[in-house]
């Protein structure tokens, strides 16, 4: 594609194919449109996300490779399964979604931007009354969020966005817990975006974009899990085996 395409703002469910996206950056699809409601579920429906800063037109990306996780594949070590026993903490679905993403939001160490901007938020918290997009949240004692991750689900497909830890390992108990849940309930895939360090200790991979629109186009269409979303008290993370699919706890529920 020799020029990006801007996208018009009275046609939210106008996309160009994802292989149209450029090779440098990678993955960059298109700009503008807006954040409707109905143009963000067309776009996860393509595989693509939008990505941006402020003072940005919204960009659009789909890039290749494709960095996702399978469910199966999640790495539970040792130290995380203590973390999770061990600790004062209490995981919840859809408590409080704002200040999950506006707590993504908070510039990174090292950083003075972020890319969830206001817009982003307002867009979010749509997604998530409407029901597609959902946050995990990690409480100390119950009282101090300090820790979590939100992302959009259609289908059995989970689109993550972003997660944000204020303690030592709060979002990898915040992200167990979720996959946990998405393996127990039927999820195939897990969007990642793009790669990380982090994200590959966690056992996620890189596949090509044509496999994973093919993915994603079929497990879309799938019923997934139904609002609303609760932690399922019988559900044993720290003693989750993600290659068996199930935990010890599922024998006695």
């Amino acid at each position: 594609m020799s020029e990006l395409l801007w996208l018009h703002p009275l046609e939210p469910t106008l996309f160009p194919d994802p292989d149209q996206a450029l090779d440098d950056p990678n993955g960059l699809l298109a700009a503008g449109g807006d954040l409707s409601l109905e143009r963000l579920v067309t776009a996860y429906r393509k595989g693509i996300f939008p990505w941006y800063e402020e003072g940005q037109p919204i960009l659009w990306w789909s890039p290749d490779p494709r960095t996702v996780l399978y469910p199966e594949h999640f790495i539970l070590r040792r130290s995380l399964r203590k973390a999770i026993r061990n600790r004062p903490w209490t995981v919840s679905f859809d408590r409080h979604f704002d200040a999950v993403i506006r707590a993504c939001a908070q510039p990174r160490p090292n950083s003075t931007g972020t890319w969830i901007t206001d817009d982003m938020v307002t867009a979010y918290n749509r997604l998530h009354i409407a029901g597609y997009a959902h946050s995990v949240e990690v409480w100390d004692e119950g009282a101090q969020l300090i820790g979590g991750l939100y992302g959009v689900a259609i289908g059995r497909v989970f689109f993550g966005e972003s997660m944000f830890s204020l303690k030592s390992d709060a979002s990898k108990v915040a992200y167990a817990t979720l996959v946990c849940h998405l393996q127990h309930w039927g999820y195939r895939l897990i969007d990642c975006q793009i790669e990380s360090e982090h994200l590959r200790t966690l056992g996620a991979e890189n596949i090509n974009r044509q496999e994973f629109s093919a993915q994603v186009q079929a497990w879309t269409k799938l019923d997934g899990q139904p609002l609303p979303w609760s932690v399922d008290p019988n559900l044993a993370v720290d003693q989750w085996d993600p290659s068996r699919g199930h935990t010890k706890s599922d024998h006695h529920a």
